[in-house]
């Protein structure tokens, strides 16, 4: 696919007010070279720093550009992610954190593997640059999800994407936490949608904290996980709604 492209990117925001307006930028820097057609999107998930002042700020300097979508509350991971998805407009949505933990400047990387017979282009980290045990558990639930899920991708954790908008006519995600990533790459897999893999690079966390490796966040992820799994892969709830709508 030569020809530029249409595109959303977005990033969901909660206290990532010391990274987002790098990741902002960077994405404008990046999205005007391939696209004539973009648009930026901030999810301010209702943090408690002063994001909310760096985005009003972006919004200002750069009308018609970005967009921002504000929660009244916090809504978690996947309800920033529902968000994103609802507000992008343009034929592919980009997406990534907005903790600068991956660098926008790579969405190129990624508009370059584009395909007709692609739908997803998923990342997937060189190397996690993390602390030891974060990639001890990190690999830990890579193996465990991988096996529980059925999954083809080597990088299934990687937020790092770029995805045809078209495929939310045909599924719907539901979960508000972290697992959101693994329902919509398994819906996506099994409604036969087509993905090709591109290598990115994974930077340390230089602001804020981790929303996932603490104790209580990791439990309601292993109960998440559980519920989960009894739905897509136990139940297939997911494809027995696409057969009934066939019939």
């Amino acid at each position: 696919m030569t020809e530029k492209i249409s595109i959303s990117a977005f990033f969901p925001c909660y206290n990532d007010g010391g990274t987002i307006a790098s990741m902002v930028l960077s994405a404008l820097v990046t999205l005007r070279q391939v696209s004539d057609d973009y648009e930026v999107i901030v999810v301010d998930d209702h943090g408690a720093d002063y994001a909310p002042l760096i985005l009003d700020e972006l919004e200002r300097c750069h009308p018609g550009e970005v967009r921002v979508i504000r929660h009244e509350e916090n809504r978690g991971y996947g309800g920033a992610l529902r968000s994103g998805f609802a507000a992008a407009t343009k034929e592919w949505v980009f997406y990534t954190d907005g903790d600068a933990q991956y660098n926008p400047l790579e969405i190129k990387d990624l508009v370059a593997a584009l395909r007709d017979d692609v739908d997803v282009i998923n990342g997937f980290k060189i190397d996690r640059s993390d602390p030891v045990i974060r990639k001890v558990i990190g690999r830990i639930y890579h193996y465990t999800v991988k096996w529980l899920f059925g999954f083809h991708l080597r990088d299934v954790d990687c937020d790092f994407r770029l995805i045809r908008r078209s495929i939310f006519d045909h599924i719907t995600l539901e979960s508000n936490h972290g697992t959101i990533c693994l329902e919509m790459v398994k819906k996506m897999q099994d409604c036969g949608f087509r993905f090709a893999e591109v290598p990115v690079h994974h930077y340390h966390r230089a602001y804020g904290r981790s929303q996932f490796f603490n104790f209580p966040r990791l439990w309601r992820t292993a109960r998440d996980l559980t519920t989960l799994w009894w739905k897509l892969v136990v139940r297939k709830e997911h494809l027995r709604g696409r057969s009934e709508v066939a019939r």
